[in-house]
């Protein structure tokens, strides 16, 4: 009895992210294949859509399983599910299945796509854990409430289920509007005035959404302080996928070419595309997920949320006893988010100012809102000093 209770017990977490990894081996270090000497991988990772090496989202979450399996002496092992950015649902379970029937005690699945088939998993195998990246909490739905109502009703158990987390999962989102927000901020106040922004997910992501709608924000709000207007086009356009491709190259050079002097570049492997771009036309790139200055000499600061850092978090909790199933939302409190100080090339935003505007953040000073407008910045438009140019 006191396991069909627990299943519906929710999750309350408070942690420090950012930098919190053991030092020790780099994740360039590590091979990203093993062969386990049982046949065995007890650490696995089920990607997103796009490369494993994306140098973003799948490769970021994939260095903390990494670092985290070697730190302990775990074997450890990546699934990418069938079909690639074509992948259904039946092709992420399936990866999850077979990583479950590997030996997997802990299966990380990065992406928001993941959630139908990690739920199925998550039932299917119970004594696996699953760390959802990009994710939520996973609840049981209304007919497996209501039936674990009725067992606790002819138990003559005094409980009434109206809710719950399945104890097997976490789910680990972040606040990027956060990040967003102080990325775009950044890049006015160090003198930008025609921005762009090229995500993800076909506005349809909700990470991206959030990257996106904050970005607008801060730019709003330094082009205020500025006295100034800033113009911002923005799109999803050839972004869906997640993949680079010659189409958005050619949509982001012509923005180059008709003034556009920064770009935000949203949605793991686009980036390519966008310095492609910007490389040709000597525009400036932001990054995004991790810090993407090492790929291009183009990019000025990144947006960063934890994923390498956040990820080996949750798998601690999974193997020292402490895990518990639910959700969390990590963020610039919990120092999540940020950007990269010590590798940006802004000259008229200091680390002083940054360090003073993220505190803003933390104390509620600064309120960032994370509606993401449902993808569309006209919607909640007009802003007081950006003039957005929304791009179908």
């Amino acid at each position: 009895m006191k396991k069909i209770i627990a299943l519906f017990l929710a999750l309350a977490l408070c942690l420090s992210v950012m930098g919190a990894v053991a030092e020790g081996a780099k994740p360039a270090d590590i091979e990203d294949t093993m062969t386990s000497a049982d046949g065995t991988y007890v650490v696995a990772f089920v990607t997103d859509v796009g490369q494993l090496k994306d140098k973003s989202f799948n490769e970021g979450t994939w260095n903390g399983v990494k670092l985290f399996a070697h730190d302990k002496g775990l074997s450890y092992k990546y699934y990418q599910p069938a079909n690639g950015n074509q992948a259904t649902d039946d092709d992420r379970f399936d990866a999850m299945k077979a990583a479950a029937e590997a030996g997997a005690k802990v299966i990380v699945a990065a992406g928001w796509m993941q959630g139908a088939a990690l739920e199925k998993a998550a039932k299917a195998y119970p004594d696996v854990k699953f760390v959802f990246i990009d994710g939520w909490a996973i609840g049981n739905n209304a007919e497996e409430i209501a039936a674990a109502n009725e067992v606790l009703k002819a138990a003559n158990v005094n409980v009434v289920v109206t809710a719950g987390n399945m104890r097997n999962v976490i789910g680990v989102s972040y606040k990027e509007e956060q990040c967003g927000y102080l990325a775009g901020y950044a890049a006015v106040m160090d003198g930008y005035e025609k921005l762009g922004f090229s995500g993800g997910g076909g506005g349809t992501n909700p990470a991206c959404m959030r990257y996106g709608y904050g970005y607008i924000q801060g730019a709003n709000d330094a082009a205020a302080k500025l006295g100034k207007t800033v113009e911002i086009k923005f799109t999803w356009a050839y972004g869906a996928a997640f993949a680079a491709s010659p189409e958005l190259q050619t949509l982001i050079s012509g923005w180059y070419e008709t003034g556009t002097e920064v770009v935000f570049a949203c949605g793991g492997s686009i980036f390519q595309s966008i310095a492609a771009a910007a490389s040709a036309n000597d525009g400036a790139v932001i990054g995004v997920d991790v810090d993407q200055s090492y790929e291009s000499e183009t990019v000025i600061t990144s947006a960063l949320k934890g994923l390498s850092e956040g990820t080996y978090q949750m798998l601690e909790r999974a193997f020292d006893g402490t895990w518990e199933g639910g959700g969390v939302s990590l963020g610039a409190a919990e120092d999540a988010v940020g950007l990269p100080v010590d590798t940006w090339s802004l000259e008229g935003f200091t680390v002083a100012d940054y360090e003073a505007m993220k505190a803003a953040i933390v104390s509620g000073e600064i309120e960032i809102d994370d509606a993401a407008a449902e993808g569309d910045p006209s919607v909640k438009g007009p802003w007081s000093n950006a003039v957005v140019d929304y791009i179908q």
